[in-house]
């Protein structure tokens, strides 16, 4: 037998062949076109699920890590997360430069701010850009050309009107809202798609509704989307599936997707 350079091979003391050093090529990898960040809640278990399902292009792929967070969603527990986000960013991938690096938590987002979290990420991440479902909500609302929304959340009362304020602010109004009231992140996971899909037809045929906004990265939304814009005529949008094809936008792929949905078949408008 011989080594890669002709060399005879000796067996060693213990009779295994030293094959020496052999001869190897490096590759693009496998985000030859496209490297993501994810920062995910501690809790959430439905946010990876969504995104392994969309994010399959060759030489596209998601790297996460995840953040501490209780399950309780209350506005205390949401803005402890802040200063965890750099630390839990500089994890992923160290010394790899991301194309995109996203927070996963709607509500989250709110409480603390988009600049507040894309300041927290530019911390450790100043190469990349920066997203989290309500940056990408808003994306997504301006490509659809949505004025007008119905929204569907898991939260209680109070996180639900700071939500309706701050869409209301930026000029998208909340035509309809309800609540499926799982506060606990562990509950809001396993809200069947069943009910999700219910809920989502009936609010996107209230009057006056441009399209749907399913709020929470915990709700599994695009098993169901194709069924719901097929039975309403109107966008379907979630948490998830507006970060997901923000993250992708922003790092250049434009391959349309539409089993995923009107959204999916667009490009990032200016």
């Amino acid at each position: 037998m011989s080594t890669a350079d002709g060399a005879a091979a000796a067996p060693t003391d213990t009779g295994c062949i030293d094959l020496g050093v052999l001869p190897s090529t490096l590759s693009p990898g496998i985000y030859s076109r496209a490297a993501i960040g994810l920062v995910v809640l501690a809790s959430d278990q439905t946010v990876e699920h969504e995104f392994r399902a969309i994010i399959r292009q060759p030489g596209v792929a998601f790297f996460e890590a995840r953040i501490p967070m209780a399950n309780e969603v209350t506005p205390e527990n949401l803005w402890a997360m802040k200063a965890h986000l750099a630390p839990t960013a500089d994890l992923i991938l160290p010394g790899v430069p991301l194309d995109v690096v996203a927070f996963g938590c709607t509500s989250a987002s709110m409480v603390i701010g988009e600049e507040g979290v894309s300041g927290e990420l530019r911390k450790v991440r100043p190469e990349a850009k920066y997203t989290n479902p309500v940056t990408a909500a808003f994306a997504a609302f301006r490509t659809l050309g949505l004025r007008r929304i119905a929204v569907l959340t898991p939260y209680s009362p109070d996180i639900n009107d700071n939500l309706r304020k701050a869409f209301e602010a930026r000029g998208v109004g909340v035509a309809a809202m309800g609540t499926f009231m799982r506060t606990d992140d562990r509950e809001a996971a396993r809200i069947s798609t069943a009910s999700i899909r219910d809920a989502a037809i009936a609010a996107g045929r209230t009057p006056g509704v441009d399209g749907v906004f399913v709020s929470c990265t915990s709700l599994e939304v695009a098993p169901v989307v194709a069924e719901v814009e097929a039975a309403t005529g109107k966008p379907l949008l979630s948490s998830n599936l507006a970060m997901a094809w923000h993250c992708l936008r922003l790092a250049g792929v434009d391959d349309q997707q539409p089993a995923f949905g009107m959204l999916y078949e667009r490009g990032l408008a200016g």
